[in-house]
């Protein structure tokens, strides 16, 4: 948050911008003081039409602004309003914010350089800060904006703008936990001594005590190289310090594949353990372009429900935003609008309907329609009132959504559902969306340590050789 450790109250100026990117920015600045210009006002009036998620996010702004002014003395506007209206969902020990809201209520006007025409509206409100900064003296007057070349331009005008970080879920990137960890070569002769380890339905356990289960958390995959090579996820951390833990299977072997498909390394093989486990509702799968998440993810779901009956059909979804030009409106019904967008599905589909005895085009085709009749294609815009119930729900480009957007697909899932989110966050193409505030990375950083959520992070490309020097090089 980008106002907690600041030793002085502040004073605020919000772009419009960050108001449609997140609502509740109008309660993140605790004990400073906010700051709506009239440009401000006039933007959100004219962006509120519409079924857009920034649309959504403009109006619960008016709603909250009026809720604001219910019960003000309009002779005392001047002095702000007071923030003290609580989230809905906010915890109750949650602090209240305690500074004030002003809006802006004279002409506040200020020389710019003249290669800054005023009539622009990043440009008034560059006039605006620059102008409270020379009336307000009392406290530091900041710009804050989702804008970067609004923010570039106030430095350049000798004012302190800064981004919007409190929508951030981690300070850095590298900070986000990759769901599976290296055992050093030691471990066993470390751990030998109070090592328990049982069977039971045919699963081997074992009790680890030590230091290094400090850092360990429900299904986190552990591997330990050769020359016996071990690999495992923790089941339970109990509060003693100790930790359960579960061999897992190795699908790098050939007895093993699921739907044709073998893991090729072993965060492959950790994915299709959590794809496969029925006590894992929600998985998700983060990697760069030839990693193998779409592929692994189908033929789990293929499986189980096909051969294993676990649910009643796959729902596939993603973000539709193109690399580049738009194309325009398509014609037909919502899943052949949203055919296009499937590439990856289809390709990926290519793959997993070939037949091993070299089968006929009859053949070929009934498979391919048997495929895609379990496989339902949904666009996000009419997710919301829907309950996927029994459905192997995957949601593709999940870097491109907001921790909104992501908490509405979710919030989605019904009984004997299970959701998985595949995405690589170096590839995000929706505006003002960072590594840090993703959606995706929210997910990922949230459901850590909860015993029915997994995340594995691949890091090997295994598309092709070309593709995997693509990735490192370009």
């Amino acid at each position: 948050m980008i106002t907690t450790t600041r030793k002085t109250r502040c004073l605020f100026i919000l772009d419009t911008n960050v108001l449609m990117h997140d609502p509740t920015a109008l309660y993140r600045f605790m004990e400073h003081d906010i700051y709506l210009p009239m440009i401000v006002l006039e933007e959100l009036d004219a962006g509120k039409k519409g079924q857009s998620e920034t649309a959504r996010n403009v109006r619960q702004v008016s709603r909250f602004l009026d809720e604001m002014l219910a019960d003000v003395d309009m002779t005392t506007i001047n002095q702000g309003l007071p923030i003290h209206t609580t989230l809905h969902g906010q915890p109750e020990h949650a602090v209240t914010p305690t500074g004030r809201l002003f809006l802006q209520t004279r002409e506040e006007s200020n020389d710019l350089p003249v290669s800054l025409p005023g009539s622009r509206a990043d440009n008034q409100i560059l006039g605006i800060t620059l102008a409270l900064q020379e009336r307000v003296t009392d406290r530091e007057v900041i710009l804050v904006s989702k804008d970067i070349n609004l923010r570039i331009k106030a430095t350049a005008v000798g004012l302190k703008a800064e981004d919007y970080h409190n929508d951030q879920v981690l300070d850095d990137v590298s900070l986000l936990h990759t769901g599976h960890e290296s055992l050093g070569p030691d471990f066993w002769e470390a751990h030998g001594e109070s090592l328990e380890s049982w069977q039971d339905e045919g699963r081997v356990f074992y009790r680890i005590h030590g230091a290094d289960t400090a850092e360990w958390y429900p299904n986190l995959y552990l591997r330990l190289e050769a020359p016996s090579p071990f690999t495992a996820v923790v089941r339970e951390v109990e509060a003693d310090g100790s930790a359960v833990l579960e061999s897992v299977t190795n699908y790098q072997q050939e007895r093993h594949s699921v739907w044709g498909i073998t893991a090729r390394n072993p965060e492959q093989s950790f994915a299709l353990n959590a794809l496969m486990d029925p006590d894992v509702d929600f998985v998700s799968l983060l990697g760069q372009a030839g990693t193998g998440k779409t592929l692994l993810t189908l033929a789990a779901a293929l499986t189980q429900v096909l051969e294993q009956k676990l649910f009643t059909e796959i729902v596939m979804t993603r973000v539709t935003i193109p690399v580049g030009e738009d194309i325009g409106f398509l014609p037909g019904t919502e899943e052949e609008k949203m055919t296009p967008w499937m590439g990856a599905l289809m390709d990926n589909l290519e793959v997993l309907a070939k037949t091993d005895g070299g089968g006929g085009s009859w053949e070929r085709a009934a498979t391919n329609d048997l495929l895609q009749s379990r496989i339902k294609i949904r666009s996000l815009n009419f997710m919301r009132g829907r309950t996927f119930q029994n459905k192997f729900v995957i949601i593709d480009e999940a870097q491109n959504l907001t921790a909104k957007q992501m908490r509405t697909l979710i919030t989605r899932a019904g009984p004997g559902t299970k959701m998985v989110c595949l995405g690589n966050i170096a590839q995000i193409d929706t505006p003002y969306l960072t590594e840090t505030s993703s959606g995706l990375t929210f997910v990922v950083d949230r459901f850590r340590g909860w015993p029915h959520g997994a995340h594995v992070t691949l890091t090997r490309g295994e598309r092709s050789r070309l593709a995997e020097f693509a990735a490192e090089v370009l």
